[in-house]
């Protein structure tokens, strides 16, 4: 057992492999892969992601991004050069995955439409889609900070991109500052998905 919890890749392959066991018993529960099952799929999907992503934001802002300026200087280039470029590879996979799970979704239930406009084509007369649009046009805005803001700006304050030291360090605050933008949509963000799901099932 320890053989296979030491090996991370090992770990995940038999963790999906009994995820897909427990999702082939609900679709031989449903009687059928049909747009229910995939709806079930699709948000198990954007909640592994989404978990990979936001779990990983907080880890920036919770952690890394307070306890850098503590780190002596000789010790930072083993966060720099190491853990924050390991970091940011899943970190901006997973927010590009949990967003396609989510249009996916959106678009499995029916209502991508009525959502992305916040219910304006129903006349605002369904609750759920203005809620739910309202929670899929920040996890938009989170996405589009990740791809076009904070890891271009990271490239550059690592060191993967080039750039002199003044650079580096406004491409630090920058990344920064759009991570903590996306700190703050966050919590809103999820309250959004998770009371929608309750509320209106």
């Amino acid at each position: 057992m320890a053989g296979l919890l030491s090996n991370l890749r090992n770990t995940l392959i038999v963790s999906f492999l009994l995820a897909l066991v427990l999702i082939a018993g609900y679709g031989m529960h449903n009687g059928a892969a049909d747009a229910i099952f995939w709806q079930g799929v699709f948000r198990w999907l954007h909640v592994v992601f989404g978990i990979l992503w936001i779990g990983l934001l907080y880890y920036f802002n919770f952690v890394q991004i307070r306890k850098m300026p503590e780190i002596p200087a000789e010790l930072k280039p083993a966060v720099s050069k190491y853990i924050a470029p390991e970091a940011l590879f899943w970190f901006r996979w997973a927010a590009l995955f949990t967003w396609v799970m989510g249009i996916i979704l959106a678009i499995n239930r029916g209502y991508l439409l009525q959502t992305v406009t916040l219910g304006a084509t129903e006349g605002f007369t369904v609750p759920q889609h203005t809620f739910i649009g309202v929670g899929m046009w920040l996890g938009t805005v989170m996405f589009f900070n990740v791809w076009a803001f904070i890891w271009p700006a990271q490239k550059i304050a690592l060191g993967i991109v080039e750039g002199d030291a003044d650079a580096k360090a406004a491409a630090g605050r920058k990344a920064m500052l759009f991570s903590r933008v996306n700190t703050l949509l966050s919590v809103p963000m999820l309250a959004t998905m998770t009371m929608n799901q309750t509320i209106f099932g």
